[in-house]
């Protein structure tokens, strides 16, 4: 038996913890493990390293492998 979203059992007590949660489905679900949308990503994220690198050796005049030698 139900009232007010709470369910009573055949001895009378309530039961406020049997409601079912809603189940929906997430339509961007596809976002793990190797994806197109994860490949892209990660290419994009090695592009901004890659050039990030080279503008440090640029401006610094030192290579990345110099500055973590004369540490």
């Amino acid at each position: 038996m139900r009232t007010n979203g709470a369910i009573v059992d055949d001895q009378g007590k309530m039961n406020n913890f049997a409601i079912e949660p809603k189940v929906y489905v997430d339509e961007q679900g596809d976002r793990t493990g190797f994806t197109p949308y994860a490949e892209v990503l990660n290419g994009r994220l090695a592009m901004i390293g890659f050039v990030s690198l080279i503008a440090f050796e640029v401006f610094t005049g030192h290579g990345v492998f110099d500055i973590f030698a004369n540490l």
